[in-house]
């Protein structure tokens, strides 16, 4: 059965690929078609783009992103425009903003009582005000609330957490919600779904999100309907469509896993071996999550509400859903916890500001797990200024890439941070997926965030603010033994020459556009 799911899935993909060069070919063949015959018209398309600079010099948008399009359209002044107005409003389709909308002002009552903060602890305020401002913040731009009484796992593999992810999900008795970007058929996918359709059959609720572009090369088309047949209420966010449109852009890369309301999971690991390491892609893969078990599961409970009853409205009440309800003793947990989402809905980057922010207040250290590290000038100057402060700053990052591109993109923001002190690492026994950091023993955050434009501007992603709570130390050692197994890098790994400089050069222009 897996064979043919993926050649179902390829066959799915080079089907789609193709009709949009299709589409992208006939276009600029009939402009210049056009042009040929109309000699007015490429005058009109370079007004047009003159124009549209102009415009994009205006936006309130981020520099990187807006340098990328106007050397774009410098480049091409005939094509340059219109590529623009077809693909370079990063915002999602009008319709889909409105739905997500509608749903967040529908269930934002929800947040603002019972369980989470409204006001944090006078002890916090009072030994760390500036911590608090942090979690103030989150709170007032996402409307996802702090937490206490909530046990804190942290998983160094995504091996360990698979384990207990099983051992939870037979244990469910009321509902499972699922939220993953990649699912794939293999061992993963396959002992989880032979509890779901067991689970399902017993009675117990089950929703799950996939999104259709992370799974494309992965599951056939129509797969949330062969998933319906066996009970597992199914959706797949934001379906391909093999037209030229930018609402391919916007993906919904978030990892959330709700049982009945009190635990949940979430970090960078998808429903696929490699996250397991049962199968050898880019050597070792180490990957980083955490499981919550208490109050602050409700604010993944409601970001995994708001993304289906925009799209399916199946809920008028979600009071069934909170984490008392099945689990009706006081939870445990020490320190404060925040999950929060972050998404393209608005021009409010949350994901960064909370990588800033802790940049800005760390004293000792900060260590930090990505794959990617593709950052725009305000990035760059926090974690510089960080390390020229004396903060003793490293950064993680493969050893073994998975897209060799990207790699090199990454690597060509290497000299800048390591000139202002930086220590910078990959990962010698493969690739790193782990999106993660910590700093001076006192915060941390694990999440599906990764440090590149796509993440921090373009997908819906979450992640989960910790501030003195379990599981902290676990990320500290873990971040210790990573680094202890990689290889640090030196200015003169980045010596590429003229050319290798000019090439990466163009490609940190294209970067926010990719």
């Amino acid at each position: 059965m897996k064979d043919k799911y993926k050649r179902l899935a390829m066959n799915r993909i080079i089907i789609t690929v193709v009709l949009i060069l299709i589409q992208i070919v006939w276009i600029v063949f009939m402009l210049e078609k056009l042009t040929e015959y109309v000699s007015w018209i490429t005058t009109v398309f370079t007004i047009l783009s003159i124009l549209i600079v102009l415009y994009i010099i205006g936006k309130d948008d981020n520099s990187a992103y807006k340098i990328g399009w106007i050397v774009l359209i410098m480049a091409l002044p005939l094509f340059g425009g219109l590529f623009y107005l077809f693909s370079g409003d990063k915002k999602p389709a009008r319709r889909m903003r409105n739905r997500l909308h509608a749903q967040h002002e529908q269930y934002r009552g929800c947040l603002t009582k019972k369980e989470g903060l409204q006001e944090l602890p006078p002890e916090m305020r009072e030994q760390c005000a500036r911590a608090a401002e942090t979690f103030r913040y989150v709170k007032n731009v996402s409307d996802f609330p702090a937490y206490t009484d909530t046990e804190v796992k942290y998983y160094p593999t995504g091996e360990e957490m698979f384990v207990d992810m099983m051992e939870d999900l037979k244990s469910a008795q009321h509902y499972i919600f699922l939220e993953y970007f990649i699912v794939s058929e293999g061992k993963m996918w396959e002992s989880i779904l032979e509890v779901l359709r067991q689970k399902a059959a017993e009675g117990v609720e089950v929703r799950m999100i996939y999104d259709d572009m992370g799974c494309v090369a992965r599951l056939p088309g129509g797969y949330d309907s062969w998933l319906e047949k066996y009970g597992i209420k199914c959706m797949a966010f934001n379906p391909v469509i093999p037209f030229f449109s930018l609402v391919m852009n916007n993906r919904d890369h978030r990892k959330i896993l709700v049982i009945d309301g009190h635990t949940g999971y979430t970090g960078g690991i998808n429903l696929a071996d490699e996250y397991i390491n049962e199968i050898v892609r880019f050597g070792y893969w180490k990957d980083t999550g955490v499981r919550l078990k208490g109050e602050a599961v409700w604010s993944f409970t409601v970001m995994f509400l708001e993304m289906w009853n925009a799209f399916r409205r199946e809920d008028t009440d979600i009071e069934r859903f909170r984490p008392h309800v099945w689990h009706p003793e006081p939870f445990g947990g020490t320190g404060l916890v925040q999950p929060y989402t972050d998404s393209p809905l608005d021009s409010e980057t949350i994901a960064e500001n909370v990588y800033l922010d802790i940049l800005n207040q760390a004293r000792d250290y900060v260590y930090i797990f990505t794959p990617y590290l593709i950052v725009d000038d305000v990035m760059r100057n926090a974690l510089c200024q960080a390390a020229k402060r004396g903060v003793d700053v490293r950064i993680v990052t493969p050893g073994i890439p998975d897209k060799p591109t990207i790699f090199r993109l990454t690597r060509s923001n290497f000299p800048p941070l390591l000139r202002a002190g930086i220590r910078i690492y990959e990962y010698t026994p493969g690739f790193i997926h782990a999106k993660s950091y910590i700093s001076d023993d006192i915060f941390g955050v694990v999440g599906s965030v990764n440090m590149d434009f796509r993440s921090l501007y373009l997908h819906f992603e979450c992640a989960t603010l910790l501030y003195r709570t379990e599981g902290l130390k676990e990320l500290k050692e873990d971040s210790l033994r990573t680094i202890r197994q990689s290889r640090q890098i030196t200015l003169d790994d980045c010596k590429k020459g003229l050319i290798g400089g000019l090439v990466d050069s163009v490609l940190r222009v294209f970067a926010p556009l990719c």
